[in-house]
């Protein structure tokens, strides 16, 4: 989610699309707090990891 993320954002940046910079900049915060989340050990969703 995180790659997906930086992908978004370096095209939404790249081509001038501001949709496509948003939704890197969403992605790249869940997919950080989903990692940090299940670093510490805590279950997102009942699951430990969430890939």
């Amino acid at each position: 989610m995180i790659a997906l993320g930086l992908i978004l954002l370096i095209a939404g940046i790249l081509i001038g699309i501001p949709i496509l910079t948003t939704l890197g900049v969403i992605l790249l915060v869940v997919g950080a707090v989903l990692a940090l989340l299940g670093a510490t050990g805590r279950a997102v969703g009942g699951r430990s990891h969430y890939y």
